[in-house]
């Protein structure tokens, strides 16, 4: 492979990451592309973080520690400031990379209206459960903003980015997200870029109680909602543009409010918030349903459909 490929700098955002850094690093210096940098940012990290970084002999490992401790979207673009690649991949410190990545999603790039690559991943868990994201339904490719703004489809750790599509953004992360900073980044790279997919399980997700996706998910309609705010407010005529691709990402918000409410037995609130979409299809009139049934019903179908939750 010719060094005069594209250097990738690849962000990895740590804090009190000691139990899965090793594997998450050693996944990235598996890759079969070696141009690349690792820019490994320590959010002021308290465990053996830093220990594990250092016991790695690779120049290409880039660390740096925090002066004082950042939120995530904040952290993130204090790591990309300090890339010097022109591409820009995103691995978290728990999560995994396999050896062709790289190597596979790199080349697509010589389109120059591709802003964003990503491939197909698997969640899985301690226990044994998988589920590959894009198995049953491929992303859509291309312009992409409607799709990608109504319906979110892009999980972090399979994304690369075109660092120059960073330059006709105000920001980067928004530092107000704590939970959908990358969604909203993403979206807003859509606006102008194209999207493209590498159709192989490429990379893997790791589901785990200590990740905020699981132990805050009541944050996601509330940032949701700022979102749509902020478009509102942002975008021109974005109201008059995009009415149906509004009313699905009102839909997925509602969803979660409901299932917050169905979970704290409040069954009779959360079929309030779904009556509005009993007609969207079959599946919106059985989740109405289903709400007169403990939540535990909705969470041993998600099972049986392959959902993977926390150990």
């Amino acid at each position: 492979m010719s060094e005069d490929l594209p250097l990738v700098s690849v962000i990895m955002n740590a804090y009190n990451a000691e139990e899965y850094l090793n594997e998450s690093i050693s996944s990235v210096l598996d890759q079969t592309y070696h141009n690349w940098e690792i820019i490994l940012w320590d959010n002021k990290s308290t465990d053996r973080t830093a220990e594990i970084i250092n016991s790695f002999d690779d120049s290409r490992i880039r660390y740096y520690l925090a002066s004082n401790f950042t939120p995530l979207g904040e952290a993130r673009n204090l790591a990309i400031s300090k890339a010097q690649g022109s591409l820009i991949a995103f691995l978290d410190c728990d999560d995994l990379w396999f050896p062709d990545k790289l190597f596979l999603q790199v080349p697509l790039f010589e389109d120059l209206e591709i802003g964003i690559v990503i491939c197909d991943s698997i969640f899985f868990n301690s226990k044994g459960d998988n589920f590959q994201i894009y198995k049953k339904n491929k992303p859509p490719t291309g312009f992409v903003f409607k799709k990608l703004f109504s319906e979110y489809f892009i999980s972090l750790e399979t994304a690369i980015v075109r660092k120059s599509a960073f330059k006709d953004l105000d920001h980067i992360f928004d530092k107000s997200f704590q939970m959908v900073e990358e969604y909203d980044l993403f979206v807003r790279i859509s606006l102008d870029w194209k999207l493209d997919y590498v159709d192989k399980v490429l990379a893997k997700w790791r589901v785990h109680e200590k990740s905020w996706t699981w132990s805050r998910d009541e944050i996601f309609p509330k940032e949701r909602k700022l979102m749509l705010e902020k478009y509102i407010k942002q975008i021109p005529s974005f109201e008059e543009d995009y009415p149906d691709e509004i009313r699905l990402f009102k839909r997925t918000y509602t969803f979660e409010e409901a299932l917050i409410d169905w979970r704290e037995k409040k069954n009779y609130s959360a079929r309030g918030m779904l009556k509005d979409y009993i007609f969207d299809g079959y599946k919106w009139m059985f989740l109405y349903i289903l709400t007169f049934l403990p939540i535990s019903a909705y969470d041993y179908l998600q099972k049986v459909r392959g959902s993977v939750r926390p150990d």
